[in-house]
């Protein structure tokens, strides 16, 4: 029993991301997405849908961290599109073709959702339930997931077929409440297997992949939003970074700069590396102690409202790049250059991937850094760049690059001790990564506001930091910094 209580209890941590925003005279933010703009999204997904379709959204289930402690919850992104809905144990039915329940109202959506509980939401957070679902998200046909049970198998009747979204038939079990995640899916593929229906999940990913990668004025204005305050994060960093500090106090630095713009957290791990440690395109452990003398990879995209910036700067902690970064620096600059002179509407992937791409090969061999331009390719190992939305890497197409999608340009490379070229290349790491709106004649630079240039990142540096005269008094414990 003492188990069961336990395992009823949420913990305060996660409170603040299920619980839905509060009335704007709370104090609340008051530029989040509309109930319109959501109602917009599903009319616009149904209007893509084949006839006689379903689509099914289920919520991400809750994941434990640690004993009563569960991670911070994420909300599915297609169901928050859709809905607006932050909460788990959830499951969003978007009928193609109007269906006529037993009173014989006609409905094309019906939404199923978590319970109010009183005694959960003294730990997490107020739940929506139906009432508010109907009442702040204007979605009329919500009821409780426990509900779903009592429809029949005929719900799906006429439906040949059926598009999960971003979920699959199953999920982690959470014994905290009734019609949780797992019963949801499971009653699901019951009902299906009852009706003789298998899921089609490729149509998911194009229907959604449409919609979520042209971006409206609503997501975009969420998105100049969040890419302003990472680069204000950068220009802080910039002006009070010293080679004494270590790399968890960078990224403190430009997490608590998001914070004070209100941003609510950031889109991904922030990765701070150090020297060689930005050879490592996702370093996120951040652990180095003492930044040195080295380049400094920061890749920390802020994220508003459920749309994340993905900004990259590289930087001299100590204010000044040696000849030899100089040189690499303005190599990934000039491909970045490469691939911003081809973006616009109508223009590909591929175009602006091989514009970089030969920017760096040829220069690489130039430099005597790389013997050919296949050896070139090793330094770098990545794409040029992707969407980002509701996902740092959001859904959208890779073929052609249309008006209104946001994605980033990234070149970057990375030469790790050891490699077959003069030492005097080793540990050097440079990444350089930009947001842009595509417009009809070229872009928007969303991250215009934080420098990429080498000597307006040197100047930028010598400013004064707001931060500077932040001080801290020593640990009692005797601890000494670095341990």
């Amino acid at each position: 029993m003492r188990h069961k209580i336990l395992l009823a209890i949420f913990c305060c941590y996660s409170l603040s991301s299920i619980a839905q925003p509060a009335a704007p005279g709370d104090f609340e933010p008051t530029d989040y997405l509309t109930r319109e703009f959501h109602a917009g999204r599903r009319a616009a997904l149904r209007a893509a849908m084949p006839d006689s379709s379903v689509m099914v959204v289920a919520a991400y289930p809750l994941r434990n961290f640690s004993a009563d402690v569960d991670y911070v919850y994420h909300a599915n992104p297609d169901l928050y599109y859709l809905t607006g809905y932050r909460e788990p144990n959830a499951l969003l039915f978007i009928f193609k073709n109007p269906r006529t329940d037993a009173n014989g109202k006609s409905f094309t959506e019906l939404f199923f959702v978590q319970k109010r509980n009183p005694g959960a939401e003294q730990w997490t957070g107020k739940r929506l339930g139906i009432e508010g679902v109907q009442d702040k998200l204007g979605i009329r046909n919500a009821y409780n997931g426990e509900d779903f049970s009592n429809y029949p198998a005929s719900l799906l009747e006429g439906c040949n077929k059926i598009i999960l979204s971003n979920v699959p038939l199953n999920a982690a079990n959470d014994p905290r409440d009734p019609a949780d995640q797992a019963d949801l899916m499971e009653q699901l593929k019951t009902k299906m297997d009852a009706a003789g229906i298998t899921a089609d999940y490729p149509d998911s990913g194009k229907l959604l992949n449409t919609l979520r990668g042209i971006k409206t004025e609503e997501e975009i204005a969420l998105l100049r939003k969040a890419t302003e305050i990472s680069c204000q994060g950068q220009n802080e960093v910039m002006k009070a970074v010293r080679p004494d500090m270590s790399e968890l106090e960078i990224q403190g630095l430009h997490e608590y700069v998001h914070k004070k713009y209100g941003a609510e957290g950031v889109g991904y791990g922030s990765i701070i590396g150090s020297g060689e440690n930005g050879c490592t395109l996702h370093y996120e452990t951040n652990t180095k102690t003492r930044v040195g003398n080295n380049l400094i990879l920061m890749d920390v995209g802020a994220e508003y409202h459920g749309y994340t910036a993905d900004l990259t700067r590289t930087i001299p902690a100590n204010g000044k790049f040696s000849p030899e970064q100089k040189q690499v620096y303005q190599l990934v600059y000039d491909a970045q250059e490469a691939a911003f002179a081809l973006l616009k509407d109508g223009c590909t992937w591929k175009e602006i991937e091989r514009a970089a791409r030969k920017v760096i090969t040829s220069g690489l061999v130039k430099l005597g850094i790389a013997a050919s331009e296949e050896e070139a390719n090793a330094y770098y190992p990545h794409g040029l760049g992707h969407h980002i939305g509701l996902d740092v890497h959001d859904r959208g197409s890779y073929q052609k690059i249309e008006k209104n999608m946001v994605i980033t340009i990234e070149p970057g490379l990375y030469i790790p001790g050891g490699s077959k070229c003069d030492p005097k290349w080793w540990g050097i790491a440079v990444r350089i990564e930009d947001d842009a709106l595509i417009t009809q004649d070229g872009y928007e630079l969303l991250t215009r506001f934080a420098p990429r240039k080498i000597e307006e990142i040197e100047k930028k540096i010598a400013e004064k930091s707001a931060l500077d005269d932040f001080k801290l008094p020593p640990l009692e414990s005797g601890l000494k910094k670095g341990f």
